[in-house]
């Protein structure tokens, strides 16, 4: 029985260890920038806090993906929990886009009827936040490994520029007087967080829905797999994704009506070729020997529909 081996367990330790750093420091982050918002009248921050509490939440869904993607492989699950990271991501994109939705909405309502703002509080709590949030995009960026991890750093990262943003807009108003520029601020945000989550929903979508992973091509593949010495074609070709960074294959390859045990060289050349050029290093390869139809979405030799027998290698 062939189980998929887990992430190894330090590597998930040190994750880990950054995930709950990140985690305290956000939080106490959300609760500072919520209550100057509050003090300052500033839909920026208030908006930066609701950016900053789906950031956390986030990063507590990777950090709960990060456990299960570390759990060995069994007889339930023989491909381990390697989709938790992803469905993870898709979850905290999702939320995202809802996030950004209300931020445009009520910077729209305040461009209509402006309200003063307190821009030199808005600077001091931004510029905790630009700090704060560039600590836990470096520190994420070195572990970030899959779509999970990548979309955290991503929030960080993003949360990192609007902040910045927000001590810009503080200056402005602080130089102009100009209330409506805090709104404004706010919609330039929400834009920033829609356009990084949709990237992540499409992304992880394709994954859930095992789609053929992003920069893979079938026919490249078909075609390195063709140029094999001994095979006569590849056919009902499909590929995969178990996680965000591992694919899988499977497919049947016509070969000559030779012995298994000499098919053995040429699937060792398959494989040979499937990892080294395409980077797939779970593959499960049927060999057949005869003509084939198609029937109901499945691909059986006409032989074996007839009565006769068919010789199949199966390679994992």
């Amino acid at each position: 029985m062939l189980f998929h081996v887990a992430p190894s367990r330090s590597g998930a330790n040190r994750t880990q260890s950054v995930l709950r750093f990140s985690l305290a420091a956000t939080l106490a982050y959300v609760v500072v920038t919520f209550i100057a918002g509050l003090r300052a009248h500033s839909l920026a921050l208030l908006s930066e806090a609701g950016h900053n509490l789906s950031d956390f939440l986030a990063l507590l869904l990777s950090f709960t993906a990060v456990y299960f993607q570390s759990r060995p492989a069994g007889s339930s699950k023989t491909f381990g929990y390697q989709r938790a990271g992803v469905l993870a991501a898709f979850l905290n994109a999702v939320t995202l886009i809802v996030i950004s939705i209300w931020i445009a909405v009520e910077a729209l309502h305040r461009l209509a009827a402006p309200v003063t703002v307190q821009p030199r509080l808005m600077m001091i709590v931004a510029a905790a936040g630009v700090v704060m949030n560039g600590v836990i995009a470096a520190l994420l960026w070195r572990v970030a490994r899959d779509v999970n991890l990548r979309s955290a750093f991503v929030h960080m990262a993003g949360d990192t520029l609007s902040t910045a943003a927000v001590i810009a807009g503080g200056a402005g108003i602080l130089l102009t007087g100009r209330n409506w520029i805090d709104p404004a601020l706010s919609l330039m945000i929400a834009a920033l967080i829609l356009w990084t989550s949709t990237g992540i929903v499409r992304e992880t979508l394709n994954i859930l829905l095992e789609g053929t992973p992003r920069g893979i091509s079938l026919s490249e593949i078909r075609l390195g797999m063709g140029a094999v010495e001994g095979v006569v074609n590849v056919h009902d070709l499909h590929v995969w994704s178990l996680g965000s960074d591992s694919s899988a294959l499977a497919c049947h390859v016509t070969i000559a009506d030779i012995p298994p045990s000499e098919s053995a060289c040429i699937l060792a050349r398959l494989n040979q070729v499937l990892k080294e050029r395409f980077h797939i290093s779970h593959a499960t390869i049927q060999f057949e020997h005869m003509g084939c139809e198609r029937l109901e979405g499945c691909v059986v030799p006409m032989e074996e529909m007839a009565g006769g027998k068919s010789h199949h290698d199966h390679a994992h």
